[in-house]
């Protein structure tokens, strides 16, 4: 066997070994979970066995499934397929079950042989459910150490009876949140949970889980749902406590996900048929409605954007050939303020050097003196160890000497956003720099051609743009310049990489890609308020298209005065072309108010202490809401439609080269509909026909912004979609 394998030592204990051959983590494949079956097969069946440990021989558990195994049996669209998916759902089921019962005597639950999990690392996904089957569960007392079911963040739900299980464990109100925010949870939080039982050393994990199997008596392997009498916590929908318990759950679950996620409201249908029924029987409604969310479009697009094409790009797809493997061994970072700062403390985490330079000593040291803060903060949440922190601080110098850059392999430009600072700071640094140096400015929106002029090579020059906060945030875009060299886009992915943060590469035009789409949508939100929308109307369409956050909100986070910044750069850059006066007219009130956003205290939305209270009333004075409101798909399809259009005119521009770095970019730099694979994938899921009219409608009625591009027309006329007119995802 190649992914699994199993001893037995002299007690007949059989070890069952999870290690996947040539991964650094276990996967669940088609092929594994074969061997696990047949894994199962054999130690429940031989009589000679008496008892089961399952582990990992590497240093995690496992990560899940592996995803391209489901997209596989998705893409079969024959009669048949749905049932291919069920019939491979009910598979784990029957053998997990298998497992779990271990041989017992269905009357009297005796004669079972009792099965520990003994997890060594990070469980997720598939491997915590099959935690979730076994007897006993062991946890790791390691650092890195974590359980849970994050299948909710790919647009699924736990199939393989991790929803069953975990809802009869807990309770409906308990389980809810696990299930639906997708939560890894440390050791401590497990157990709190229930999730595992007991928290020990890493040496002695084995020992301890073996321990118990040889002392484990028949009683203790029983789960509660099979046993007579049991009752779920929290009560069933018909109980009178356990009304109120589904109530409040279909509440959690409707609020927290604006009802625009497919599979969290499956999962409230497993939850709710599943507590009505026997524990097998529920087992089969959970993979009836994995199998029925998995099916669904959205959730194709989802895994599609989420997973495959995510881990394409972590992988380096769009990294040149030929161009040997960098190591970012020192790196210089120009500017200590929040971004600098930011980029410095991620890239020390990641076991590279810095240089953190500022424009005076003092500078440098607040900005050093905020990393601390951060990993202090890190500690006290028991996120870090006390010598991680110590590490990562004794990898950062900061200071205001430029010559200390010398030697770098590196270079991170992240002063002010003004194109006169960034100059000044790049020809400084270059002085000090040698030839084997690639430069980068972090930028979102100024041109990297113009930004390049200050540099002694325009080879070697390249745009980074970070998302802020960088330590949270996953995505980084990199801007490839008219004359940027292919060992810079190189040198910035592998610089990416060892980040651990995924890149999309984009050529160089006003606002790149990101920005192109993110400023669109927030002038929108800004735009309707001036026409007398109400605000609520247009934050709520947002969160209805699964945004994390609405216009108003976005633009209060940013800042307005930045807004105004921008509006006045663009204006200038575009001249006659320019056609935002719209929006900048409510930007202009608002700033002359001193209503600046968060920071300010005050802005779109009230704030005490920074803390967000609701629509400033105010607004009505400025602008009193039409009486008769607009159509709420129509302010949703301007909000949509907006940041749509632009991706596809940036593949149109030549800017996006890659179609896939436009859905994964949109999801993961500012929330763009996950659920619908990012706003290439919403176009295909409403189709190139519905999109025109629709463009049409919002033209007619708001403008040219809205009008379809070439790209749009030609898919209607070959009846084609996005993904099926660039199947490679390579757009030249």
């Amino acid at each position: 066997m190649e992914e699994f394998s199993l001893s037995i030592d002299q007690a007949s204990i059989a070890t069952i070994t999870w290690d996947l051959n040539g991964k650094s983590m276990n996967v669940m494949t088609q092929k594994g979970s074969e061997e696990f079956y047949a894994l199962i097969d054999k130690v429940i069946d031989d009589q000679n066995i008496r008892g089961v440990i399952i582990t990992s021989g590497k240093k995690d558990f496992a990560g899940g499934m592996d995803l391209s195994v489901l997209s596989e049996l998705n893409a079969n669209n024959s009669s048949d397929s749905s049932a291919q998916i069920f019939n491979f759902i009910m598979k784990m089921h029957e053998k997990l079950r298998k497992l779990e019962l271990a041989g017992m005597d269905p009357k009297t639950n005796k004669g079972g042989k009792p099965v520990a999990w003994a997890c060594p690392g990070l469980s997720a996904g598939i491997g915590t459910e099959i935690g979730l089957a076994c007897h006993r569960r062991f946890l790791s007392s390691d650092q890195r150490s974590k359980v849970g079911l994050p299948e909710i963040l790919v647009g699924l739900f736990p199939g393989a009876g991790g929803t069953t299980r975990l809802i009869r464990m807990l309770g409906a109100m308990a389980a809810s949140p696990l299930l639906l925010e997708g939560k890894l949870l440390k050791a401590k939080a497990a157990k709190a949970t229930g999730i595992v039982d007991e928290i020990v050393s890493p040496d002695s994990l084995l020992d301890e889980a073996r321990k118990w199997v040889l002392e484990a008596s028949e009683d203790s392997l029983v789960k509660p749902w099979d046993k007579k009498g049991y009752k779920m916590p929290g009560g069933t929908p018909y109980h009178p406590s356990g009304f109120m318990t589904f109530v409040g759950a279909s509440a959690m679950v409707n609020g927290r996900t604006n009802s625009v996620y497919p599979a969290a409201k499956a999962l409230l249908a497993v939850a709710y048929e599943g507590s009505l029924v026997p524990f097998d029987t529920a087992l089969k409604i959970e993979a009836r409605w994995f199998t029925h969310v998995l099916k669904l479009k959205s959730t194709s697009n989802m895994i599609r954007s989420l997973f495959i094409n995510k881990t394409a790009l972590d992988k380096g797809v769009s990294r040149p050939e030929k161009i040997p493997q960098k190591t970012i061994r020192k790196l210089g970072v120009l500017g200590a303020g929040m971004m600098g700062a930011g980029i410095a403390y991620v890239s020390a985490n990641n076991g590279i050097d810095v240089i953190l330079i500022d424009q005076n000593q003092e500078a440098a040291k607040k900005g050093f003196e905020s990393i601390n803060e951060l990993l202090n903060d890190g500690i006290k949440r028991g996120k870090i160890t006390n010598a991680k922190k110590d590490d990562i601080i004794n990898r950062i110098t900061p200071t205001d000497d430029y010559s200390m850059l010398a030697g770098s392999d590196l270079v991170v430009e992240a002063v002010f956003e003004d194109t006169k600072v960034k100059e000044s700071a790049t020809k400084r640094a270059q002085q000090y720099i040698d030839d084997k140096t690639i430069f980068a400015t972090n930028t979102s929106t100024l041109p990297i051609g113009k930004l390049s002029e200050a540099s002694v090579s325009k080879e070697d020059f390249i745009g980074i743009h970070f998302f802020s906060p960088v330590h949270k945030m996953a995505l980084v875009e990199i801007i490839k310049g008219k004359d940027t060299a292919d060992t810079a886009v190189a040198t910035a992915l592998d610089f990416v990489k060892q980040l651990k943060k995924t890149p999309i590469v984009v050529n160089d035009a006003r606002f790149f890609y990101a920005n192109r789409c993110i400023i669109p949508y927030i002038n929108e939100g800004v735009r309707m308020v001036g026409e007398g929308v109400e605000p609520a109307l247009i934050e709520n369409a947002a969160k209805q298209l699964g945004m994390p956050v609405g216009p108003l909100q976005l633009i209060d986070e940013t800042s307005i005065d930045l807004g105004m910044r921008i509006a006045n750069e663009t204006k200038v850059a575009q001249g006659n072309m320019y056609d935002n006066e719209a929006t900048d007219s409510v930007l202009k009130v608002m700033f002359e108010a001193g209503r600046l956003g968060r920071k300010s205290n005050a802005g779109f939305y009230s704030y005490d202490n920074g803390k967000r209270q609701g629509i400033w009333k105010g607004l009505q004075d400025h602008w009193m809401p039409l009486e008769k409101q607009p159509n709420f798909d129509e302010v949703k399809y301007r909000l949509a439609m907006i940041q749509a259009l632009e991706a596809l005119r940036a593949i149109e521009d030549g800017v996006l080269t890659d179609i896939r770095e436009g859905d994964v970019g949109a999801i993961l730099g500012w929330g763009c509909m996950p659920w619908a694979g990012g706003p290439l994938g919403w176009l295909d899921l409403i189709g190139a026909n519905e999109a025109i009219k629709i463009c049409e409608m919002l033209s007619e009625k708001h403008g040219n912004r809205f009008c379809s591009p070439n790209l749009l027309i030609e898919l209607r006329e070959k009846k084609s979609t996005i993904y099926g007119h660039f199947p490679d995802g390579k757009t030249n």
